[in-house]
C-alpha cells in the first residue's frame, strides 16, 4: 500500500494533505497529530473503530475496482442482492482486528518513522508554488472525504503490516518435506483411455411443445426473469458553450492577477542534502568533512544515517523550519554550520540555486481569461439551479421547474438498475449516481437537485416502473427452444455414455464398448498435474476426474466439444525421482510464500478470536441508503472460519 500511497501522493490532494501534516508536526508536535477519534462506529475491533465515512470510503474503493472489472455500474442494491455487504464488513473487521492485535503486541511505528515516510513522498505541496494553502486543502479534502487522521491511520497501519510481514518472512524457508509431497503429486503420471459419444450416436429430440417450454422457463426463472426497468425524466445543469462567451475586461484581468499574484509566482528553489546529527559535536564534524569535499552520501553512511535530499524544492518543502531558513541563506556550493532544528541537529550542503520569478500579466493572460470565463459559466449554472430550486420548492413539477430554469428535460428509455435497456444496450450519459438516485425513488417520485460532478447537477423523476417479470413466451420462443433442445441432447449423450460406461465396468474393453457406436479409442499417456493444462484435447472436466480417479476406474465427463467421453484410468506411476527433486528445490521459494500466506491468514483468524469485534451491519446499510435487516444480531460479530473475499 505504501506504493499506492506514493502514487496517490502525486495528486493535488496528497500535496495539500501532506503540507498540512508537516506544518502540524512543527507547530503541535507529532503525537498530537497522530491521535484521532472516531464516532458513529460501523466496526469496532478492540480499541479501533471505523466510522460511517470510513466505511463509505472503503465501500467506494471496492465499488470502483469492481466496476472497472465488470464494466458496468454497481449500485448498493446490487451489492446487497449478491451478499457483498456482510462479506465486505467481515473482511474489513478481520483487517481491523489484526491491526488491533499488532498494536497490542507492540508492532506500531513511532512518530519519527511515520515522519520519515511522509518526507519520502515527493508531492507534499502544491506542485506549482510549493506553498501550503489551508483553504484549498479543506475544500479538496472535503470533496475526497479525506482527513489527515484518516491518511495517517492507514499509513501507520501499512508500516506496521510491513514490519509484521518482514518478521514472518525473515529466515522463513519451507522444509523440503513441505514441498516434496506437492512435487510427488504434481509429477505423478497417469495413463488414460477414452472414446467420445457425440450427437451422431443418439437420436435427436423432437421440437418442444409450448407446455414443455413453459415448464422449462419456470425451471430457469431466475436466469430468464427480466429485471425491473424504469422510465426516467432527467434534467441536468452543466455549463453550456455559450456560457463561456463573455467579454473579459482589462480591469477583471488586473484584479484577478493581483489576487493570484502570490500563487502564480515561481518561488526560489534549491537542491541540497541534509545530514542529521545526534548532537552539535557530531554536526560540526559532518560540516568539516563536507567542506573538505567528501561526498555527502559517504559521510551519511559512515554515521549510519540516511541523508535527506531535496531536488529543486522551495523553502516550504523543507520540513524543519530552522533548517529551511539556514539552507536558503547559503549560496550554491556552501555548507552550513551545525543547525539545531526543530527535529534535531543537522548540516546542510546546497548544490544548486534557482532564483524565483514573478510572472507578468501578459505571461498568464490566457490562463486568467480561461479562469474568469469558467467562473462566469459556473455562475450561470448556479443561477439556473436556483431558478429550478425556487420553482420546485414552490410546488412545480420537475418539468415545470426545468422550464422555469430554461433547462431541457430528457426522457430516457426504459433502463435497468445496471444502466441497460431491455435490449442490453448501455444508455449514454447515465452515471451510477443517477441510477442510484432514480432507483431509490418510488413511481412518480422526483429527486432533489443533486450534485453530479464539480459544477454539474441533476434531478430525476421516475415516470414509470416496469416490474421484474418473465418475458412472454412468444418473445423468447426461438432462443428458449434452442436451449431446451441442447439440454435434451446433453441428457441423451450423458445417458448413452453412462450405458456404455456400465458395459466397461461389467468387463468389456474400451474398444468393445466403443465399437458398439462406431467410435475409436484414444489414449493419453504420462499425464501429470504439472503438464496437464498443455493437453488441449482433454477438457477440464476430464482432467479433474482423471486425477481424482482410482486405477481401473471408469467414468464419464464432458468433452472439449459438444460430446461426452467414456474414460478409464489404466495406470498410475510415480514421477521421475530427478524431476521431483528438482521441483522441490525450484519450488522452495513458492512453498515458502505459501507457508507465509498460511501463517498470515492464521494470524488474521487468531486476531478475530482474541480481539473483541462488533459489526453494526444496519448502520453500514444506512450509510449506503439500504433498509435495515429485520435481525440486528448478525453472525458478523463472530470470528469467521476464513476471511471472505467480496466479488462482483
Amino acid at each position: 500500500m505504501l506504493t499506492a500511497f506514493r502514487a496517490f501522493a502525486k495528486s493535488w490532494v496528497a500535496a495539500l494533505l501532506i503540507g498540512l501534516l508537516i506544518i502540524s508536526f512543527a507547530v503541535f508536535g507529532m503525537s498530537d497529530v497522530l491521535q484521532g477519534q472516531f464516532s458513529n462506529d460501523v466496526i469496532k475491533a478492540g480499541d479501533r473503530t471505523l466510522s460511517d465515512t470510513g466505511f463509505r470510503r472503503k465501500y467506494d474503493q471496492w465499488r470502483q475496482q469492481t466496476e472497472q472489472q465488470v464494466g458496468q455500474p454497481i449500485t448498493p442494491q446490487m451489492a446487497d442482492e449478491n451478499g457483498i455487504i456482510p462479506r465486505l464488513l467481515e473482511q474489513i473487521a478481520t483487517s481491523e482486528a489484526l491491526m488491533a492485535m499488532l498494536h497490542k503486541v507492540g508492532i506500531r511505528p513511532g512518530d519519527s518513522l511515520v515522519a520519515d515516510q511522509l518526507r519520502q513522498i515527493p508531492a507534499f505541496f502544491d506542485p506549482i508554488t510549493g506553498r501550503f494553502d489551508s483553504n484549498l486543502m479543506a475544500q479538496r479534502l472535503s470533496q475526497a472525504d479525506l482527513t489527515p487522521d484518516d491518511f495517517l491511520v492507514e499509513l501507520k497501519d501499512e508500516i506496521a503490516q510491513q514490519h509484521f510481514a518482514a518478521g514472518l518472512v525473515s529466515g522463513l524457508r519451507a522444509p523440503r518435506a513441505y514441498g516434496a509431497l506437492a512435487a510427488m503429486i504434481d509429477r505423478e503420471q497417469r495413463d488414460l483411455g477414452y472414446f467420445q459419444v457425440d450427437v451422431n450416436n443418439v437420436e435427436e429430440p423432437a421440437l418442444p411443445t409450448d407446455a414443455q417450454l413453459q415448464a422449462f422457463m419456470q425451471e430457469n426463472a431466475a436466469q430468464l426473469t427480466q429485471p425491473e426497468y424504469r422510465v426516467l425524466s432527467l434534467v441536468r445543469f452543466a455549463p453550456r458553450p455559450q456560457d463561456f462567451e463573455v467579454e473579459v475586461t482589462q480591469a477583471q484581468l488586473q484584479e484577478r492577477f493581483e489576487f493570484r499574484r502570490d500563487t502564480l509566482s515561481q518561488p526560489e528553489t534549491r537542491t541540497l542534502v541534509q545530514i542529521p546529527a545526534k548532537d552539535q559535536a557530531a554536526a560540526a564534524r559532518i560540516a568539516q568533512r563536507l567542506r573538505e569535499g567528501e561526498d555527502p552520501g559517504a559521510v551519511a553512511r559512515d554515521l549510519g544515517v540516511d541523508p535527506i535530499r531535496y531536488d529543486g524544492r522551495p523553502r516550504t518543502a523543507i520540513a524543519d523550519r530552522k533548517v529551511a531558513e539556514a539552507a536558503f541563506a547559503l549560496a550554491a556550493g556552501e555548507v552550513s554550520t551545525p543547525i539545531e532544528g526543530d527535529l534535531g541537529f543537522a548540516v546542510v550542503k546546497v548544490t544548486a540555486v534557482t532564483p524565483g520569478r514573478q510572472p507578468t500579466l501578459e505571461d498568464v493572460r490566457p490562463m486568467l481569461e480561461a479562469e474568469i470565463r469558467e467562473d462566469a459559466a459556473a455562475e450561470k449554472v448556479y443561477e439556473r439551479t436556483q431558478a429550478y430550486e425556487e420553482a420546485h420548492i414552490g410546488g412545480a413539477s420537475l418539468a415545470e421547474a426545468a422550464q422555469a430554469a430554461e433547462a431541457t428535460v430528457i426522457t430516457l428509455p426504459a433502463i435497468s438498475e445496471q444502466g441497460r435497456t431491455p435490449e442490453g444496450q448501455p444508455v449514454d450519459g447515465i452515471t451510477p449516481k443517477v441510477l442510484e438516485t432514480a432507483f431509490g425513488l418510488s413511481e412518480g417520485g422526483e429527486s432533489d437537485l443533486t450534485e453530479l460532478a464539480e459544477g454539474q447537477y441533476f434531478a430525476v423523476k421516475v415516470e414509470r416502473v416496469i416490474p421484474a417479470a418473465l418475458p412472454p413466451l412468444d418473445e423468447v420462443r426461438p432462443l428458449l427452444a434452442r436451449a431446451w433442445m441442447q439440454r435434451e441432447m446433453v441428457r441423451r449423450l450423458e445417458a448413452k455414455a453412462a450405458e456404455l460406461a456400465e458395459l466397461v465396468r461389467g468387463g468389456q474393453t474400451l474398444e468393445a464398448a466403443a465399437g458398439t457406436i462406431g467410435a475409436r479409442v484414444t489414449r493419453a499417456t504420462s499425464l501429470s498435474r504439472a503438464t496437464a493444462q498443455q493437453t488441449e484435447q482433454l477438457s477440464e472436466d476430464m482432467l479433474v476426474k482423471a486425477f481424482s480417479a482410482e486405477p481401473d476406474e471408469v467414468f464419464t465427463a464432458r468433452a472439449v466439444d459438444f460430446a461426452v467421453v467414456v474414460a478409464k484410468l489404466e495406470a498410475i506411476r510415480p514421477g521421475a525421482t530427478a524431476e521431483i527433486a528438482a521441483a522441490v528445490e525450484n519450488g522452495r521459494g513458492q512453498a515458502s510464500m505459501a507457508l507465509f500466506r498460511d501463517i498470515a491468514e492464521a494470524a488474521s483468524l487468531s486476531a478475530r478470536e482474541k480481539v473483541r469485534v462488533r459489526i453494526d451491519e444496519n448502520r453500514a446499510r444506512a450509510v449506503l441508503g439500504l433498509q435495515p435487516r429485520a435481525e440486528t444480531d448478525t453472525p458478523a460479530a463472530k470470528a469467521p472460519t476464513k476471511a471472505p473475499e467480496p466479488k462482483a
